[in-house]
């Protein structure tokens, strides 16, 4: 297979020649070649914290192998090579069957396994006040409990990758020492908890933060207070939704600047509601609403988010108008950088390298300014997946 466009990093035309599942050379693109603009090329974007897309979540009690196929193809058209499905606050019984039948899918579906990352177990051991909990239902909100996580990590077969709780609860520390004995990250998210808490939870070997600046109260106090101290922290890696609603530009742009290259990348958080027209959806979570511009949020009202309805993508082209990053950076956030959380591959033009690629336009306005990111072309192990030109 010949890949052509413009390298992410450099902005050089070049062919990359794939076969046999890994790149094999990738060589300057003749001056003549070019038939018209070429795309950006890009290794693949890993997004940690997929919920579910085009109508479906991962957390339903009537989750099937299907529908797991089903949301792992529409990753594709969003230029997502490798991804996490993420399973959120619920009873045992929801969690159990939803990790069971994500892990069958890996198992059956080669379609499925190729795509997946590791499972994220978002809840159900985070804080149960408004505001940090979220969307996540009260009732399940729960402390840790080592025992019940050990049945779910069975029910997923072992692939629960990234565990996101607040240590706000006693014995959390102890708890997260475990976990994180066990292979599994853990991040901090959904939380109340206090300073001495937050470094009681990072040195006992949490590593990272789920989307930061998001799942808080409306109002904390000024300083010292739980998103300072994650931001301050250098052992934690903090994910962002960038997708214009869930954090303001501002914020955007200090959170950016705080923290290094090594220390942010991109999630989309993205629901069910991912990939589905404007209109109003009734949901596990109850009646929601995709806005016009893809802003999703609680029915009858717009200020209230329920959730994300944007793919990573969009959150590249918004990094960059919001924190002035360039390019190189932006991609980085969205496909190296998780991929390194989870260890695995977002491909690369190194020959041997796995042919894991996104083709992209960056739609810019007057201004020179990023507005938008439109996805071309997918491929996966060498293969194109979706193609934005049919």
């Amino acid at each position: 297979m010949q890949i052509t466009g413009r390298r992410y990093e450099t902005a050089a035309p070049v062919i990359v020649e794939t076969a046999g599942g890994v790149v094999k050379q990738v060589r300057p693109l003749p001056a003549d070649a070019a038939a018209g603009p070429l795309p950006w090329i890009a290794p693949g974007f890993v997004d940690l914290q997929v919920n579910g897309y085009g109508g479906q979540e991962f957390t339903d009690p009537k989750l099937t192998v299907e529908r797991v196929e089903k949301i792992s193809l529409g990753m594709d058209s969003c230029g997502v090579t490798k991804y996490c499905p993420t399973a959120t606050t619920q009873s045992f019984e929801v969690l159990e069957h939803s990790l069971r039948t994500i892990w069958q899918a890996c198992e059956s579906r080669s379609s499925v396994a190729a795509r997946v990352a590791g499972i994220h177990l978002e809840g159900p051991y985070i804080s149960c006040e408004d505001g940090p909990r979220g969307a996540h239902p009260r009732e399940h909100c729960r402390p840790p409990d080592w025992d019940e996580f050990q049945r779910l990590q069975e029910a997923a077969g072992g692939s629960i990758r990234i565990l996101t709780l607040s240590p706000e609860y006693d014995g959390a520390a102890a708890f997260i020492s475990r976990v994180v004995e066990s292979g599994v990250i853990v991040a901090i998210g959904h939380t109340g908890a206090t300073p001495e808490q937050i470094r009681a939870a990072v040195d006992a070997g949490a590593a990272m933060s789920t989307h930061l600046g998001n799942g808080a109260h409306g109002q904390i106090r000024r300083h010292p207070n739980y998103i300072w101290s994650q931001l301050a922290d250098d052992r934690l890696t903090a994910s962002l939704i960038v997708d214009g609603h869930h954090l303001p530009p501002e914020v955007v742009k200090v959170f950016v600047r705080a923290l290094p290259c090594d220390r942010r990348v991109l999630v989309s958080d993205i629901t069910g509601m991912g990939g589905m027209p404007p209109g109003r959806y009734d949901t596990s979570l109850g009646a929601v609403e995709v806005l016009d511009d893809g802003r999703l949020v609680v029915a009858g009202q717009r200020q209230y988010l329920a959730g994300a309805a944007l793919p990573i993508g969009v959150g590249v082209a918004n990094v960059m108008r919001f924190a002035g990053v360039d390019l190189p950076t932006a991609v980085r956030m969205a496909s190296i950088g998780p991929a390194g959380i989870v260890e695995t591959c977002s491909g690369g033009f190194t020959p041997g390298s796995p042919p894991d690629f996104v083709l992209f336009d960056i739609e810019r306005d007057d201004a020179g300014l990023p507005v938008a990111l439109y996805v071309r072309q997918t491929i996966l192990n060498g293969e194109t997946v979706f193609d934005g030109y049919e």
